[in-house]
């Protein structure tokens, strides 16, 4: 796969996966994740019970019926309404979507360097190219010979 190719990957994936039944889980956005972890820890009575009530409210914001609509208000909605085994293959099957559709250090340096190089050295929509360039107007402040 090329550097641009990945870039492109990256930007259009897709946000939601059809499970068989026709549901959906869509991918959270990082404040999704850190809402869901702070729902976890007031759900959660002890150690035990923390994958358990994580996985519920990540799921409660994740998982869609087949229209794009939310299926759950809240982890605890997700509690009572689904099996603890239930809850586990719905979050494994979302762990595996969103590593698929988020890059991380899990898919190899090699990789990753790629991505960064296309990520770092194409055009970005508010400066037209012109931010790549050092400006004339701007002495440099550090680096060598300073």
């Amino acid at each position: 796969m090329t550097g641009a190719h990945d870039a492109a990957a990256l930007t259009a994936g897709p946000q939601a996966l059809r499970l068989e039944d026709g549901r959906q889980l869509r991918l959270l956005s990082a404040r999704e994740v850190l809402e869901a972890r702070r729902e976890s820890e007031t759900l959660a009575k002890g150690a035990e019970e923390r994958p358990l009530c994580a996985n519920a409210c990540l799921l409660a914001r994740a998982l869609l019926d087949g229209r794009g609509q939310p299926l759950f208000s809240a982890g605890q909605a997700v509690l009572d309404a689904l099996t603890p085994r239930e809850i586990g293959a719905l979050a494994r099957i979302w762990a595996r979507f969103d590593r698929a559709e988020n890059p991380g250090f899990h898919c190899g340096e090699e990789r990753i360097d790629g991505l960064k190089k296309v990520w770092s050295t194409r055009r970005r929509t508010g400066c037209a190219g012109a931010c790549s360039v050092p400006s004339a107007c701007y002495p440099q402040r550090s680096g060598p010979g300073r």
